[in-house]
């Protein structure tokens, strides 16, 4: 509307200016009219300028409200010009409460108080503290909080769902941290009182901390939780399962609850089934690495060095054929990378200096001396039959077992 109204003046105001100049007044000089005009026009050309910002309370948010400036500015007489639209904006992560030095009892009562006055406190409090748990006494308040804030959001704000996963999983590694896994254990109920939801990521977590001390108590616990709340079993799940089984030492385990895996169909990593061929080796037992193999065939053709080792065993363990050994292993050299050959001779030296015993100690007393002295025997001929096809690798055969 403005630009419009300066639109239709300028054109008067020129005429007269013209006026003025073809015919002076000598009561008003050309001049004087000029600067009359152009002041009079420069009045009503007179910046001006609108801002808008919407109002913005103090809700449960951890950013803050965004903020919108429009600026219209005219500087100048063009009809044709027209206003320019600027917007400014930004939204921060406030992140002061978050890393405040309040202890669990004190954020506690914060929280308490907000809920018993019907209030909804803020996010950042929780989030605070569930970062400053470091034990059993934090934790225990925590989920005090927990079913507290789930009631509230029941009762007072009508919300029926759980809180998000990504909070459950940062109170599980809250109670990993602080020891307190029963609490973590609540946390995979399907049906709890905290508004938890279980996750396979918050399974993880717990049986993390059962690797870590190879509890394997704890980890049959966990599973069976998991079992009951229908928390599927993932491959990761099952890469941890095994190695939980292999650092304690429980071959039965490991084959159960293999079993189970390949019934579900879940799909197995490589890394899962050199875990497994590795463990059946160990145990001496030759049936089981060809059975794994056939399945591991039907995940991929290429051979690992683990899994590759594990065959190389069983060609010694069945103590007919340490030539086949020797061309199984020139094989996988073969097709290896370079910086994984290296590796073979590792695992090469490893094979002769500690494998045997491994074996021999599942075996029956009176067995042992005798099996030992076959699978020497086996050894020296697969490490010759190797240097008399071109593959010298430098292994010490007199570390081989001489006493079991």
């Amino acid at each position: 509307m403005y630009a419009a109204s300066i639109s239709r003046r300028l054109p008067r105001a020129l005429s007269r200016i013209s006026k003025d100049l073809l015919n002076p007044s000598p009561l008003c000089p050309a001049s004087d009219g000029i600067e009359r005009s152009l002041t009079a026009l420069a009045k009503r050309a007179v910046s001006r300028s609108f801002s808008f910002q919407p109002c913005h309370g103090t809700g449960n948010v951890l950013a803050r409200s965004q903020l919108w400036t429009i600026n219209f500015q005219k500087t100048e007489c063009d009809p044709n010009y027209s206003p320019v639209l600027t917007a400014n904006y930004s939204s921060e992560a406030n992140t002061e409460s978050m890393t405040s030095c309040e202890s669990v009892q004190e954020l506690h009562e914060k929280i308490l108080k907000s809920v018993e006055a019907r209030t909804m406190p803020p996010n950042a409090l929780l989030w605070s503290m569930i970062g400053s748990c470091s034990n059993q006494e934090d934790i225990k308040l925590l989920f005090e909080i927990l079913q507290k804030l789930r009631i509230f959001r029941l009762s007072n704000l009508r919300i029926h769902e759980n809180f998000n996963c990504h909070l459950c999983m940062r109170v599980v590694e809250a109670c990993v941290r602080a020891g307190a896994i029963d609490y973590g254990l609540m946390a995979l109920r399907k049906h709890n009182c905290y508004g938890l939801s279980p996750t396979i990521g918050s399974a993880h977590c717990l049986l993390m901390y059962a690797k870590e001390h190879n509890d394997a108590e704890l980890m049959e616990k966990i599973i069976k939780s998991m079992v009951r709340n229908k928390l599927l079993i993932q491959p990761g799940t099952v890469d941890i399962i095994f190695s939980i089984c292999y650092n304690t030492n429980q071959w039965e385990k490991l084959l159960k609850y293999a079993e189970k895996c390949v019934k579900a169909g879940v799909k197995l990593r490589r890394s899962s089934y050199d875990i497994w061929m590795d463990f059946a080796a160990r145990v001496g037992d030759s049936d089981a690495i060809w059975k794994i193999n056939s399945l591991r065939g039907r995940v991929s053709k290429q051979y690992t060095v683990t899994s590759g080792f594990a065959c190389i065993k069983a060609f010694l363990l069945e103590g007919k054929s340490p030539e086949r050994a020797a061309d199984a292993i020139r094989h996988l050299y073969q097709n290896l990378p370079e910086k994984k050959k290296q590796q073979v001779q590792d695992e090469l030296q490893r094979l002769v200096s500690e494998w045997p015993l491994e074996v021999a100690e599942r075996k029956n007393k009176d067995e042992r001396k005798a099996f030992v002295d076959t699978l020497r025997n086996d050894i020296a001929v697969m490490v010759s039959s190797l240097i008399n096809k071109g593959l010298d690798l430098s292994v010490d055969l007199e570390k081989l077992p001489q006493k079991v």
